[in-house]
């Protein structure tokens, strides 16, 4: 087997995350102030795939390939690959075939993030050589997803979103595939969203008697097309920081496994991990509870913050209440004061939502 390229999916207009995706691209929204994507990337590296394809979007495609480079710091080799459209998965493997050539390859949702990596299921791949390896999770709702029918280890029929789900193991967004691939995709015509599918491709696949293999996500996986979602992977990862307090603490209380980088600075306030804050913070007289994430250069002030994500350059002074479960998009300014009369006053976004509780 020659040797594996990865592709990643960076495209789409992340809509269920705006208006923070107005702005920026959801697979560069942070989860403990690291990129979703940069996840993806290192997953793929760790299992020895170091020649990556990035399919980007015009929208969005400039930031991605301006915060992740040439790979080199990731010791990684990429590739850059435009989708004109948003068509659908099989679509982007098409529009990838130039890069990818004749070698089997590793596709990977650029918005997921696997606790474990890929490493076994790279390795599996390269072990028993099926023309199709995919990765299944077990979920509540399989109606929602695209569900897995299995024999063994085999898949016998996939699944679009079924009314009565034959199983409750749900596609990941992760997906090895042989060259067969291509001939697959191409004789797809659109579903009827629009788009080719991935899973139309790999029923063909099934059909053709070709082998179709799967594998158990070992340890958690998330999807972060959703707030609720991006904070629960935001919970996760904190679960697994180390203790690092570089930054200057001034009468303050930094408590558990708490990541304050150098740069940062905290006075007269209580940090209660797991969170991390990020080098230029400046955190005074205020609460940083478990489950935050504060990005570079915010500033909090007398507030009390917890299971949120910051992004950079954000201010929050004085609210008044705890804020929790919050994501903040980079530069918004949050304040509160108590001249009369009591007002309220925003500057929203599209698709913004405030609850006042």
């Amino acid at each position: 087997m020659s040797d594996l390229k990865g592709l990643i999916l960076s495209g789409g207009a992340g809509t269920r995350l705006r208006p923070i995706t107005h702005t920026s691209a959801k697979q560069l929204v942070p989860v403990a102030n690291k990129p979703v994507l940069f996840f993806g990337i290192e997953a793929l590296v760790d299992a020895g795939v170091k020649e990556i394809g990035i399919v980007i979007a015009p929208e969005t495609g400039d930031e991605i390939v301006e915060s992740v480079g040439d790979g080199s710091a990731f010791g990684a080799k990429i590739t850059y690959i435009l989708q004109d459209e948003p068509a659908g998965l099989a679509h982007a493997v098409l529009t990838a075939r130039d890069f990818l050539g004749d070698s089997p390859f590793v596709m990977y949702l650029g918005d997921n993030l696997l606790r474990n990596g890929i490493s076994s299921l790279v390795d599996s791949f390269r072990q028993n050589r099926p023309d199709a390896l995919v990765l299944l999770t077990r979920v509540a709702d399989p109606s929602a997803y695209g569900v897995a029918e299995l024999d063994g280890d085999h898949i016998v029929r996939l699944i679009e979103k079924p009314e009565n789900p034959p199983s409750d193991l749900a596609l990941v967004g992760v997906y090895l595939f042989s060259p067969l691939i291509f001939d697959a995709a191409a004789r797809l015509e659109p579903s009827w969203r629009g788009e080719l599918e991935i899973t139309e491709a790999i029923q063909t696949l099934i059909d053709e008697d070709r082998v179709v293999q799967s594998e158990i996500v070992n340890g958690w996986w998330k999807d972060t097309g959703q707030l609720a979602d991006m904070l629960d992977a935001n919970r996760l990862v904190l679960e697994e920081v180390t203790r690092s307090v570089d930054g200057q603490i001034e009468d303050s209380v930094v408590e558990g496994r708490v990541v304050v980088e150098e740069g940062a600075v905290v006075k007269g306030s209580t940090i209660r991990g797991p969170a991390v804050i990020a080098s230029g913070a400046v955190i005074e007289d205020a609460f940083i509870g478990p489950y935050t994430s504060i990005g570079a250069d915010v500033t909090v002030r007398r507030s009390e913050v917890e299971h949120s994500i910051i992004l950079a350059g954000c201010v929050v002074e004085q609210l008044g209440a705890r804020m929790e479960a919050s994501l903040l998009g980079r530069n918004v300014k949050l304040t509160r004061n108590d001249r009369l009369p009591k007002t309220m006053r925003f500057m929203l976004g599209d698709n913004s939502e405030v609850e006042m509780t």
